[in-house]
């Protein structure tokens, strides 16, 4: 017999992480969103927050990454990521989980993994530098193929977005499925049901271990 559901209201002084994976274009920041307002709908208490974060290191970030004329190196690149996140982590995932909050994270640690391993940085350094990253509750990756990736970059690409990369990027992403530490969900096709199946994975775990 499974136990109940814990009611919105029940996971005071808990708290809930998931984290939403994928490639660039996969529809992560989409479902991410969706799953927030989905749950603060049937009256959990849920948070959206993404990587790069919103903070001064996630700024940084987004210019290197967006308006660079070309990657920096692997190393500096980890270790600017793994800066970011423990600020993002102290100043907004800690916090929103010691007041009970559901945190859906719109990427996290296992992009370090995927971006930073493919450019062929070892993940147990990436993992080491990352130590302070709480584990989250749940880790999706919307798994999309890299063709179609390519299709939905109408404008310029940036720097991550070239098709060696979201290839060898997949294959990282692929072997954390592979590991067990990434749950996947089929995101070529339609939005609705995507976000379904998403909300379906995220409540499943908020209901807890099963009794006999």
């Amino acid at each position: 017999m499974r136990a109940p559901r814990r009611q919105p209201g029940e996971l005071e002084g808990k708290g809930f992480l998931v984290c939403i994976e994928g490639l660039d274009k996969s529809g992560k920041t989409t479902h991410s969103r969706l799953l927030v307002k989905a749950l603060n709908n049937m009256g959990y208490d849920a948070i959206y927050t993404c990587e790069p974060s919103r903070g001064a290191f996630g700024s940084l970030l987004r210019n290197i990454i967006l308006h660079g004329q070309r990657r920096a190196p692997p190393v500096l690149e980890a270790v600017l990521f793994a800066a970011d996140r423990f600020d993002h982590v102290e100043n907004e995932i800690k916090p929103a989980l010691k007041e009970g909050k559901i945190v859906v994270s719109d990427r996290y640690l296992y992009s370090s993994l995927a971006y930073q391993g493919a450019s062929g940085l070892d993940l147990d350094w990436i993992r080491e530098i990352n130590r302070f990253a709480p584990t989250p509750d749940l880790a999706i990756y919307i798994d999309v193929p890299v063709e179609v990736i390519l299709e939905r970059i109408t404008k310029g690409r940036s720097l991550m977005e070239w098709p060696k990369i979201q290839f060898e990027v997949q294959k990282v992403y692929l072997r954390l499925v592979e590991e067990g530490l990434l749950v996947p969900v089929d995101g070529n096709r339609p939005v609705e049901e995507v976000s379904r199946d998403i909300l379906s994975m995220v409540l499943e775990r908020l209901e807890g271990p099963s009794e006999a």
